[in-house]
């Protein structure tokens, strides 16, 4: 069955026939392809390809993807990267409504004057548990908070839900910042990265997979410049589609958060003896049948990514597998504990995460 003739028949589809998470999928994509599509040459366009521009290219002087965590084994996965005394303060007063994406997204400022992004939805929850396994791993990530409820003062939101746009209620939401001095000058793609096939990227490439991050577009990766350290730091900076199943779900909730989902979901998908494939990113074949091609352009946007969770040099997922070793068993329960999962929640992807760690040190 070839994808012109699916898309051509998604065209006399009636949208009914899409399923409501596929569809939402599909919006969430078209809006990242059109940040991504920004022309613009000024500094403020930060979607652009730091390697297809040349002017931005020339800014990359001195790249880093992933920096020695020192001493694994004592650092506090509760609090993250940004530790406790830089946690969020309320009150929060409304500063701007981004648009972007699916989920609901704005811009606060909270009592000490620092300004955060903030997300609601689905998302909130697993992106600042996989933000903690990522820096303790040495890999760059936002400074990360679960906030499990406030209100924001003087909001004007079209989106989100009616208690957030009504009355500026938040539950359960995402609190985001980068440390000053740096800014976002573009994104980078996975396969012209300039760490391409270095341990590092390798290492990379087997966190999502531990995570079960399937969004592995492009546009969700970020190149930061770091002034005050002269140097510019490349991450995976929209992590929320973690702890679900291995690819896009037939509803957004089973694909992003959703202990049932991971725990059903699979992990090593094989092994030679110089390689190691995962099951993540699953290429999202099924959501293209199951809606008749109607989504075609999403599809076409993830089919080529299950390449990132194929054919990883052993030696790099073991060195990934051994630094994953050295977190204890209270760390992983507190980076699920500072993301606001249920207790039961908590213990069973500890357990879950657990168990691939052992694998890993298997191999």
């Amino acid at each position: 069955m070839h994808l012109n003739r699916l898309s051509h028949w998604a065209l006399i589809c009636t949208l009914s026939v899409v399923p409501v998470g596929f569809a939402a999928h599909a919006q969430d994509d078209a809006a990242a392809q059109s940040a991504h599509s920004k022309t613009k040459d000024d500094d403020k366009d930060n979607d652009r390809d730091v390697r297809s521009n040349a002017a931005l290219w020339a800014k990359v002087q001195n790249p880093v993807l992933w920096h020695e965590p020192g001493n694994i084994a004592a650092l506090d996965l509760y609090w993250g990267a940004g530790g406790k005394t830089n946690q969020p303060k309320s009150p929060f007063v409304f500063l701007s409504e981004d648009s972007n994406g699916t989920n609901a997204k704005l811009d606060v400022r909270d009592a000490n004057g620092t300004k955060w992004r903030v997300k609601e939805g689905e998302e909130a929850q697993p992106e600042v548990a996989a933000s903690r396994l990522l820096w303790a791993m040495g890999y760059y990530a936002n400074e990360d908070y679960l906030v499990p409820g406030g209100q924001v003062q003087n909001i004007k939101m079209k989106r989100g839900s009616q208690d957030l746009k009504d009355r500026g209620t938040l539950v359960n939401v995402r609190f985001a910042r980068k440390p000053d001095g740096q800014k976002k000058i573009g994104i980078w793609e996975w396969k012209t990265s300039p760490f391409y096939g270095s341990r590092e990227f390798n290492g990379l490439r087997v966190m999502m997979a531990v995570i079960n991050n399937w969004d592995l577009k492009d546009v969700n990766n970020a190149v930061y410049m770091d002034s005050k350290n002269n140097r510019q730091i490349f991450l995976v900076s929209d992590i929320g589609a973690s702890f679900g199943s291995n690819g896009v779900s037939w509803t957004r909730s089973r694909s992003k958060g959703n202990v049932d989902s991971f725990r059903s979901s699979g992990f090593i998908q094989s092994k030679t003896n110089s390689t190691v494939s995962f099951s993540t990113p699953k290429k999202p074949t099924g959501m293209l049948l199951a809606t008749m091609g109607a989504t075609a352009k999403s599809f076409a946007m993830r089919k080529d990514m299950d390449w990132i969770g194929n054919d990883i040099p052993i030696q790099d997922v073991r060195w990934m597998g051994g630094l994953l070793g050295q977190l204890s068993h209270k760390q992983l329960t507190d980076a699920f504990r500072a993301a606001n999962f249920s207790e039961d929640e908590v213990q069973a992807y500890v357990e879950l995460v657990e168990s691939r760690i052992t694998e890993l040190k298997k191999l």
